[in-house]
């Protein structure tokens, strides 16, 4: 057994750790506990040179470990000291943590509390707190605000939880239509919140440029592509980008920069550039990308996963990219192991990479009749492979099934790197000189255009199947015999290249 395969198996075992820990909960002793007796037999297995014991020994400690890290982060978000102040008025005083939220008829702002008041207690504190207010007066990245309302706790509501959805945040309490009082606008404390301040600028007048250049519902579709801006997009809107099966494309996701720079890979080798040249330009525009949406953190997270696919890509070692991409992931959960059971949109980024990891072989063997015109068959193949792997997490997770998925995808994403391109092309132009990025926005509009009328025309009620309450004892068989299908194809595949 190699040194990478071992510790392929670590940083799975970690993972599967996470997972045990988010559904049982088990005393601290005792996992110190069996630790260190398992240290016992690590020593005396490799004194009697059993490695596959050691091996064994060496993976139980890491699905310890993972246990331990989530019920230690649980613990200390379920225990944050501002949560004793729920279901009573107060008066909070914190910095503006996050980017505002803003949709159609409010914002909602993540402040970091400092102090809390309670009749004429003044009490440091810590903890995050989510407060809905009006659009305006307009708030912004690090404004230091007095609040006052009534905190409450989140509640559980029957088609979602909206509490657990905010716990990966670190949110446990809420406060709507508070009293504001703006303290300092702009209380950069930092390097880095003055840098991030002036990217949120930034992406400020790029969403002015959209909404200026761009008319309804371009202009809205475009603002969520380029700058993960969803304010614009309508409750009709969105309905049907689901029943269409292309939601993803106005979401910041893995799947969607895992998509992306497997496209945009594929089109610059198309053109003629060098696999270097090719390489170091897609990880520019994917960079650029993530800048433009304001370094959201799921931005930043899709972005490492896709950068990290994108570097085995180009070492030509796809073999090992499965375990690139389990090494990153279980750093990412070292640093936030919430985000397994309670983050779609890290399952969904996980998933769609290792789609194109073990699928895309498959479909390009299938597909090599296709004419591969202006990379066609290529695209087809990556988008349906990430689309394998990840649609029983989005039926158990929203409840339905477009059946119009596979076409609308192909009609609508290899198009994505060139929307975005003109896109990122004329809204920084325009900053510079508005005429001009008027006239550049035209190529845009005409193709947002375009993948309008395929949306309005796939998202009639036939479109979509609802498949609600499903038990996630069937996800588990849909991937048991989907790695099956998967391991047997490709064992398949390598023969008959053999055989050539």
């Amino acid at each position: 057994m190699t040194p990478s395969k071992i510790f392929f198996y670590f940083c799975l075992s970690f993972i599967a750790g996470i997972f045990i820990g988010s559904i049982i909960s088990i005393p601290h002793n005792y996992l110190w506990g069996i630790i260190f007796l398992n240290a016992f037999l690590i020593l005396f297995s490799l004194f009697k040179k059993y490695k596959l014991v050691a091996v064994f020994s060496f993976c139980l400690i890491f699905i310890l470990f993972g246990i331990l890290r989530y019920q230690t982060v649980n613990f200390n978000i379920q225990n944050s000291s501002l949560k004793q102040y729920n279901e009573q008025k107060v008066i909070l005083a914190g910095k503006i943590l996050t980017e505002p939220d803003v949709r159609e008829n409010s914002v909602q702002l993540v402040v970091d509390v400092e102090k809390i008041i309670i009749g004429e207690d003044i009490i440091t504190t810590s903890g995050k707190v989510l407060v809905k207010t009006n659009k305006y007066p307009e708030y912004n990245y690090a404004d230091y605000l007095i609040v006052k309302g009534f905190l409450k706790t989140p509640q559980e509501f029957e088609d979602f939880n909206y509490k657990d959805y905010l716990v990966k945040k670190g949110i446990l309490s809420l406060i709507d239509w508070p009293d504001i009082q703006t303290i300092q606008k702009n209380d950069y404390s930092s390097w880095w919140q003055f840098s991030y301040g002036q990217v949120l600028k930034f992406k400020k007048k790029i969403r002015e440029n959209i909404n200026q250049f761009l008319p309804y519902p371009a202009s809205s579709l475009l603002g969520a592509m380029l700058v993960g801006d969803k304010s614009r997009l309508s409750t009709t809107l969105k309905e049907k980008l689901n029943i269409s099966g292309v939601r993803h494309i106005t979401a910041v996701s893995g799947m969607h920069v895992a998509i992306l720079t497997s496209i945009l890979m594929t089109l610059l080798i198309g053109l003629g550039l060098w696999r270097g040249q090719s390489f170091y330009l897609t990880i520019v525009i994917i960079s650029l990308f993530i800048i433009m949406t304001g370094l959201q953190p799921s931005a930043i997270r899709a972005g490492i996963m896709g950068g990290f696919f994108l570097l085995a890509q180009y070492l030509g070692r796809m073999n090992s990219a499965s375990r690139i991409i389990v090494f990153v992931a279980a750093v990412m959960l070292l640093q936030n192991p919430l985000l397994l059971r309670l983050d779609v949109g890290f399952q969904l980024s996980f998933l769609a990479i290792l789609g194109i990891i073990y699928l895309l072989p498959i479909f390009q063997n299938w597909f090599r009749k296709i004419p591969n015109i202006f990379q066609f068959r290529n695209i087809l193949a990556m988008t349906l492979s990430a689309q394998v792997f990840t649609l029983p997490i989005l039926i158990y997770n929203f409840g339905y099934v477009s059946l119009v998925a596979p076409l609308t995808n192909i009609l609508i994403v290899p198009l994505l790197p060139y929307i975005i391109g003109f896109g990122f092309l004329f809204t920084s132009v325009g900053i510079i000189w508005q005429p001009l990025g008027w006239v550049l926005s035209f190529p845009c509009w005409f193709l947002i255009g375009y993948s309008t009328k395929v949306i309005d025309i796939f998202s009639h009620p036939w479109a979509a199947k609802i498949i609600e309450n499903i038990h996630w004892f069937w996800l588990v068989v849909f991937y048991l015999l989907l790695a099956f299908i998967v391991k047997r194809f490709r064992k398949k595949t390598r023969l008959k290249f053999l055989e050539y």
